[in-house]
């Protein structure tokens, strides 16, 4: 299965054959359709067949492994015949949300020092938990920070290492719950230069001024050294 949003998250859509169906879902030779993992949710949209019938697709799931996606239809959808011929559309405006919304979790990474013990990607608000044996970081001076790092307009781009080198690089993931995929020879990286570097699975907007602005919501407290910062897009 080719995982096009890999290469390039800004297709909208793209022309795929069924490779199969059933009840756990629809495969695609290739797909356009993230799947639901690290936070962010799966992809909606519609695949579109040449006759004219539309087949909603409700949500996105891995399948047996991280090179496999499976499509989940809408309720009442009929399964489409293994071999026809599609157009996959995504649901854009959803997904460019969840794009932009990554990228600034990213950024907000980038200037809270502590591991991030979980995580959520939403099209209207979005979370992460840090572990912060120290206290809460001030939400004023965090919102003023992501605003800056989003006016700068910094470039985002994808890198590729291999396992060795990330066992190499420790580091490099702050991630204390969910460790990045590895086993396949080599493990995507988000590189914002002179920001932040990690890795990544995720889609994500090419620079950080595409975000627009933000602002922190509420800071929680959820556990002892456990600190959950809300974020959401201002205006």
């Amino acid at each position: 299965m080719d995982l096009l949003f890999r290469d390039d998250a800004y297709l909208k859509s793209c022309d795929a054959e069924v490779i199969s169906a059933g009840p756990e879902g629809i495969r695609l030779d290739r797909t356009i359709f993230y799947p639901e993992g690290g936070g962010q949710p799966g992809d909606s949209g519609v695949l579109r067949f040449a006759d004219g019938r539309e087949l909603r697709i409700a949500d996105t799931h891995k399948g047996d492994d991280h090179n496999d996606s499976l499509l989940i239809p809408a309720e009442g959808e009929a399964l489409p015949e293994v071999g026809g011929k599609v157009t996959a559309e995504l649901d854009w405006d959803r997904r460019y949300r969840h794009m932009r919304m990554h990228t600034c979790l990213h950024l907000l990474c980038s200037l809270v020092e502590g591991h991030v013990t979980g995580g959520q990607v939403g099209a209207e608000k979005s979370r992460l938990d840090f572990n912060l044996p120290d206290g809460s970081p001030d939400k004023a001076w965090l919102t003023g920070e992501l605003n800056r790092l989003i006016r700068e307009d910094h470039a985002v781009t994808p890198v590729w290492i291999t396992d060795d080198e990330l066992a190499a690089q420790p580091e490099l993931v702050r991630t204390m719950s969910v460790k990045p995929p590895s086993g396949a020879g080599r493990v995507r990286l988000l590189k914002i230069p002179g920001v932040d570097l990690q890795p990544c699975g995720g889609t994500h907007v090419a620079r950080t001024g595409e975000i627009g602005p933000v602002e922190v919501g509420k800071i929680e407290n959820k556990g002892k050294q456990n600190r959950r910062i809300n974020l959401r897009f201002a205006g």
